[in-house]
């Protein structure tokens, strides 16, 4: 029995681990001619995960030796890379050949790539990731501007940055994390915002030798250690958005306007006061941004901008500002998933037309229509709340189950009802109403309809429901 497993950053990995156990023959397909997902295309300087790296590993391949709480992206591009070797997905991988279509055929997907692969497929998980395809808005002059201009995921390592003019158009996890790592290093810098965000303070300590060597020593103590971190991160987390009265919420608010209150300049403490409330927007976590924005050569610009020049910007209330590189921290379309790849289920329906005008998945893992076509990180699943790496090993159980259910049942091809599918988007959609996301502020969280594309229960309902499939939300055949 064979499986294609579309991307091979971390979902992509976990998939085809977990698939090799089962007995599965595994094809890894991969765009891109190295593995690794966002922590290979993502190099820019200050990149580090905002979850914990203890939290941010498989739960079958901890790591004791972790550098620092808030692991470096180099650090996590080697560690998944290991991974794979380990566990013998590298040597699944299909590099440079994207996939392009998939059609269902009563029994089975054919699979079509950009470099001429043709193949059948019972199962195909789509491991395609969240945060891919780069947000590069349309700016007036861009093309005329003279200097370096790059997306933060398309970093330019050729360029030059010391005693340069440095520009960072966002205010993002990315743009927060390169204002930390660039404003000692360049000559002038300056962070255009549209918008301010809540920032939490989060220490980044490294870990000794003496900590690591405790945790290789004692693997239980390494697992109680994490699972306390789990704890404190994802279900207080998931408490605080879903709960916006409760007590979680309240600490991390306050936690969040006392970092807030170190800044010094009243005028600049102004400019960085948000209009939202805490969580509202996903947070930004960080150990010194407020420190490294108040440097001498670091200025916070809040005019909109009007147009690119062929030396600079130039804002709306007429400044001139002149740089040599502008990079462009400007996020990502998180609702593409395994677009741009043309899927075709039963009945020749489009999954294009499906997911207009937002994606829609059962439980965020199937979608009516698309028989035996498996999504990690789909739609609508808790991103805002836990590790993706958690909600990825969760949802490929749960996948994993169904697939027996399948087997055992000598079925062909498993797809959720249509029924069971709005019921849940209903409830969700519903529930959506008392979360934090939706008190008033534009986020990336909200999909077309201005409703939160979200996990929008709680971090107990997630694990409850991925726990074992209900199986008359489902259709065998």
């Amino acid at each position: 029995m064979t499986a294609a497993v579309i991307g091979s950053g971390m979902a992509g990995i976990l998939a085809a681990i977990e698939l090799k156990k089962a007995g599965f023959d595994v094809i890894v397909f991969e765009k891109a001619s190295t593995l690794g997902g966002t922590w290979r295309d993502n190099t820019y300087p200050g990149l580090s995960c905002d979850v914990p790296a203890h939290s941010y590993t498989f739960s079958f391949a901890r790591n004791p030796d972790w550098s620092m709480q808030y692991a470096p992206g180099p650090e996590i591009r080697e560690y998944f890379q290991h991974v794979a070797d380990q566990f013998g997905v590298t040597e699944c991988i299909r590099f440079n050949s994207e996939v392009t279509s998939l059609e269902w055929t009563n029994t089975h997907w054919q699979l079509s790539t950009s470099d001429g692969y043709r193949g059948d497929f019972p199962y195909v998980f789509a491991a395609t990731g969240v945060l891919h395809h780069p947000n590069i808005p349309d700016m007036p002059g861009i093309e005329d501007f003279e200097g370096a201009v790059f997306h933060s995921a398309r970093w330019d390592h050729s360029i030059p940055l010391e005693g340069k003019n440095v520009a960072v158009i966002g205010t993002g996890s990315t743009a927060i994390q390169i204002t930390s790592a660039l404003v000692d290093q360049v000559d002038e810098f300056a962070l255009f915002q549209r918008s301010a965000q809540w920032v939490l303070p989060a220490p980044n300590p490294e870990f000794s030798e003496e900590q690591r060597s405790a945790f290789r020593d004692d693997p239980a103590a390494h697992e109680e250690f994490v699972r306390e971190l789990a704890i404190t991160m994802f279900q207080r987390t998931s408490s605080a958005v879903t709960e916006p009265d409760s007590v979680e919420y309240q600490k991390v608010a306050a936690l969040c306007q006392r970092n807030l209150d170190t800044v010094v300049d009243d005028e600049l403490r102004k400019q960085l006061t948000p209009d939202h409330q805490p969580m509202c927007k996903r947070l930004i976590a960080s150990s010194d941004f407020y420190e490294k924005i108040q440097r001498p050569n670091a200025r916070l610009v809040t005019s909109s901008i009007d147009t690119f020049t062929p030396t600079g910007i130039r804002t709306a209330d007429g400044i001139e500002h002149e740089f040599d590189v502008v990079v462009l921290a400007t996020g990502f379309r998180s609702d593409r998933f395994i677009r741009p790849t043309r899927v075709i289920g039963i009945d020749d329906t489009d999954l294009d037309d499906v997911w207009s005008p937002s994606p829609i998945a059962y439980l965020s893992v199937m979608v009516p229509g698309f028989p035996n076509l498996f999504l990690l990180n789909g739609p609508n699943g808790p991103i805002g709340n836990f590790s993706l790496i958690e909600i990825a090993e969760r949802q490929m159980s749960y996948c994993m189950q169904l697939i027996s259910e399948v087997e055992r049942s000598d079925s062909q091809a498993v797809v959720p009802t249509s029924e069971a599918t709005s019921a849940f988007e209903s409830e969700r959609r519903d529930a959506a109403k008392h979360t934090i996301w939706m008190s008033g502020c534009n986020s990336w969280y909200l999909d077309a309809t201005g409703v939160p594309a979200s996990w929008t229960f709680s971090y107990d309902r997630f694990v409850e429901e991925m726990s074992a499939p209900k199986l008359d939300a489902f259709t065998m055949s």
